[in-house]
């Protein structure tokens, strides 16, 4: 298994990272150009963000193929053919004709950049030493934010100097550039066990990360926390895009520099788990969100933009802590734990504008931070929840003497230490 800090470990997390940041430029591209697409093909606000929740629901729907076909058939393939389809299909929304032609592309896009995402965590479960993997898991998901960040300011700076195609145009070719050299960093998988490709048993290794309550927790966690956050950056795009503030195109995708507190916080994530147990830190990356959201309705600009970073802090701590609690509670079948976490994460995505529009329509701005807030207390409990589990399995295996199947041996050296640390 590859150490933490070695010279495998630092090649593979490259590779990963910069496959991270290829996805997230071209998933998140269009969100600041939000407006100007709604302007352009006169379309409502709703269907305007159809264009980000229609990808990210596909990629949603493609975690169910790629997790448990990476179980069978290997991870490395699968990564480096869908980053190469999905920087292709950014060149083709250059040239697509009519919104219908837009969101049937990204559709087809939001399928195939699933497969990275799919299978990366899974890929680093199989390799990696179980601290090597944490800390890992902290950078890869910092990655994420990177990429988020790097295609919203692409596509809005390029948006408003030459033109929506022309954005596409650009950042499909530096993803292009990218693949290529993530083809070469990627070293081979060496620990990689393939499991039978049948559909008999692929359904049953999923309905067992199901009942396994602490996976469906974090599954629960990550969607709904995710539903919130994401969505709020659109409708702040809207906000912000009218009197009194006005921003273009080029400034709404300055306002995901915001993203680099999401860098931090998932970057600090595997240290601070080492020294906390990982639900206390779910649990306070939610609330930290939750009192980001309520900064946001500052109508300063200086304001929201601080709260924003607040809420990118909190949310990234969280989600690359839950990322992590997946990889080491998986009960078998890495690539499929890993994709039904992401299947809620994005689904949660997708959903978001269907459950916040409503409360637009009706009260703007402080409809949709009143909403925020009110979903944001169910992954709260849910952290709480996993804590309570966490103590009760740490005491099953003191008093026992051995770890109970479903504690991984990590957690139950992080369980013996002083009652503090739970």
């Amino acid at each position: 298994m590859i150490p933490l800090h070695s010279r495998a470990w630092w090649r593979a997390t490259l590779a990963l990272c910069l496959g991270s940041i290829i996805v997230f430029v071209n998933l998140y591209a269009p969100q600041p150009l939000l407006p100007a697409l709604r302007e352009l093909h006169g379309v409502s606000t709703l269907a305007a963000g159809l264009v980000m929740s229609a990808a990210t629901l596909a990629v949603a729907l493609a975690l169910l193929g790629f997790g448990p076909l990476s179980d069978a058939l290997g991870r490395g393939a699968i990564m480096r053919l869908t980053l190469l389809l999905g920087a292709l299909a950014t060149l083709g929304l250059a040239l697509v004709p009519g919104f219908e032609g837009l969101l049937l592309l990204r559709v087809l896009q939001g399928l195939v950049l699933g497969g990275l995402p799919a299978v990366a965590i899974a890929w680093m479960g199989d390799e990696f030493e179980p601290r090597a993997l944490s800390a890992a898991v902290g950078l890869y998901i910092g990655a994420n934010t990177l990429g988020g960040i790097g295609g919203r300011l692409l596509g809005g700076a390029a948006g408003e100097w030459w033109g929506v195609e022309a954005a596409f145009l650009l950042i499909g070719a530096l993803s292009l550039v990218g693949v290529a050299l993530f083809w070469w960093l990627l070293p081979r998988a060496r620990h990689f066990r393939p499991a039978p490709l049948a559909p008999r048993a692929i359904a049953a290794g999923l309905a067992a990360q199901l009942r396994h309550p602490p996976l469906l927790g974090a599954y629960l966690l990550g969607g709904l926390s995710f539903l919130v956050f994401i969505n709020q950056y659109s409708y702040l795009t809207f906000r912000l895009s009218e009197a009194p503030h006005g921003l273009t195109s080029r400034w709404l995708g300055l306002l995901f520099l915001t993203y680099l507190g999401g860098t931090l916080g998932a970057s600090l994530s595997g240290r601070i788990t080492q020294r906390f147990a990982q639900p206390r830190v779910m649990a306070l990356g939610i609330g930290l969100l939750m009192l980001g959201s309520l900064g946001t309705l500052s109508d300063s600009l200086a304001g929201i933009l601080a709260a924003l970073t607040l809420n990118a802090f909190g949310f990234f701590l969280a989600h690359a802590t839950a990322s992590a609690w997946v990889g080491l509670h998986a009960q078998g079948a890495r690539g499929s734990a890993s994709a039904l976490y992401l299947v809620c994460y994005y689904l949660g995505a997708s959903l978001g504008t269907l459950y916040l529009e409503p409360f637009w329509r009706l009260w703007q701005w402080p409809g949709v931070v009143a909403a925020s807030l009110a979903l944001l207390l169910v992954p709260l409990g849910i952290a709480l929840a996993l804590g309570r589990w966490q103590s009760a399995a740490a005491r099953a295996v003191q008093g026992s003497g051995r770890p109970p199947a479903s504690l991984p041996q990590t957690s139950v050296r992080r369980s013996s230490r002083p009652q503090a640390d739970l």
